[in-house]
C-alpha cells in the first residue's frame, strides 16, 4: 500500500470515528468495489486510482485481486465474488453469451498484445509462416506457442494472427495454454518456441534475453486491437450507478496521469505488480513501449470488438454473435467526457 493511500485511509478512519459520535458514521462508509485484474500494464489505471487513494476520496474502496487470466476472473464474476473485471474483452463476450450480467463501461488500452519469437524462431529466415514451417521441419515437431486459456484475448488474437493474418499451417503449431506468469517463464526457459505476451512481460523477457524478438506488434495483429477493459456487473451498476460513474471518471483521469506523470505511473505499477521484484528502470521502459497505448473511450473499440466476437464464433468459444452494443454501456464514459 502506498503512503498516500495509507494516509487517505487514516483520514477516512479518523472521520468515521468523529462521525460515530454524531450517529452518522454509516453514511460515510465507502462502497466496496471487488475488482479483479491481470498483472499487465493495461490495468495501470486501476493501479493509479488505488495507489493515489482516489477511490477512498470519492466514497468507494477499490479492492484489487490478481488473477492469471481473464477466463478465470470471469468465473469469479459469475459466482458473485467480483463486482468489477479489469482484463481483456473476449471473456466478457463469452460471459454475456452465457447469460452473465456484465458490461464494459470503459476501455483502458489498445494494441497491447505482441507475438514474440524465442531465439531459434527469431533467427530463422523468411516470413512468419515460412520461419515457423522451416523450424518445425528442422525440429521434427510443431512449434510450441504459449498463450492464455481458450476464450481469452491472447488465445483469440494469437489464433487470429496465425491463421488469418500470417496464414500459418496449423500442422506446424501447437498452442500451449497457461497463465501469464507461466507464459513468461516458459519463454525465458526455452520451454516454448514463442508466445503472445503483454507489457511488462515483453520488456522483462527481451531484457533478460535479447535474442527474443517481436514477430508482430498489436497493430500488426489487428489495428486498434481491443486490449484491457473495465467491466461492471449489472447488479453492481443497478445498486451503485454513482460509484460506477466515479470509477469511469477516475479511470479517464488516471489515463492522463499515465501519459504525463512518469513518477506516479511507475510507483503505481511497482506497487501493484512490481512487488520489489521488477526494477524501476524496467517499469519505466515498459511504460514507453510501443505495446502500451492507453485509451479510455469504450466506443473507440466497438468495431474491433465485433471482429473479436465474430472470430470467437468461428473458433467455437461463443455460440452466436450478439449485437456488440449489448456488451457495452457507453453512458458512463459519455457523461465523463461531457458528451
Amino acid at each position: 500500500m502506498s503512503f498516500k493511500r495509507f494516509a487517505t485511509r487514516l483520514a477516512a478512519a479518523t472521520a468515521l470515528v468523529g462521525m460515530a459520535f454524531t450517529g452518522s458514521a454509516q453514511a460515510a462508509d465507502p462502497v466496496v468495489v471487488r475488482a479483479g485484474y491481470i498483472p499487465v500494464l493495461g490495468a495501470a489505471q486501476a493501479f493509479v486510482i488505488d495507489s493515489q487513494g482516489w477511490d477512498l476520496e470519492n466514497g468507494f474502496d477499490l479492492q484489487l485481486k490478481q488473477f492469471d487470466s481473464g477466463p478465470n476472473m470471469i468465473q469469479a464474476v459469475a459466482s458473485g465474488t467480483l463486482d468489477a473485471y479489469i482484463a481483456g474483452v473476449a471473456p466478457v463476450i463469452v460471459a454475456r453469451g452465457r447469460g452473465v450480467g456484465i458490461k464494459v463501461v470503459a476501455a483502458t488500452a489498445v494494441e497491447e498484445l505482441v507475438v514474440a519469437a524465442g531465439p531459434a524462431l527469431a533467427a530463422t529466415a523468411g516470413s512468419p509462416a515460412e520461419a515457423i514451417a522451416a523450424l518445425s521441419k528442422k525440429l521434427g515437431r510443431p512449434l510450441k506457442l504459449a498463450t492464455q486459456p481458450a476464450g481469452s484475448v491472447p488465445n483469440t488474437f494469437l489464433q487470429y494472427w496465425l491463421w488469418e493474418v500470417a496464414k500459418v499451417d496449423k500442422a506446424h503449431v501447437e498452442l500451449v495454454p497457461q497463465g501469464i506468469d507461466a507464459t513468461q517463464q516458459a519463454l525465458l526457459a526455452g520451454a516454448v518456441d514463442g508466445a503472445i505476451i503483454r507489457e511488462p512481460a515483453l520488456t522483462i523477457i527481451t531484457g533478460r534475453n535479447p535474442d527474443v524478438k517481436v514477430l508482430a506488434y498489436g497493430g500488426d495483429i489487428l489495428k486498434n486491437q481491443p486490449g484491457n477493459v473495465i467491466a461492471l456487473t449489472d447488479d453492481f451498476t443497478a445498486r451503485h450507478p454513482d460509484i460506477a460513474q466515479k470509477l469511469v471518471e477516475l479511470t479517464a483521469r488516471a489515463t492522463e496521469v499515465l501519459r504525463t506523470d512518469k513518477d506516479v505511473a511507475v510507483a503505481a505499477v511497482e506497487s501493484a505488480i512490481g512487488k520489489g521484484l521488477i526494477p524501476r528502470a524496467v517499469i519505466e521502459q515498459a511504460l514507453k513501449s510501443p505495446a502500451v497505448k492507453f485509451n479510455t473511450d469504450p466506443a473507440a473499440i466497438l468495431n474491433e470488438t465485433a471482429t473479436v466476437q465474430d472470430y470467437q464464433v468461428k473458433l467455437g468459444t461463443v455460440k452466436e454473435a450478439l449485437p456488440v452494443e449489448q456488451l457495452f454501456d457507453l453512458s458512463y464514459y459519455q457523461k465523463a467526457a461531457g458528451r
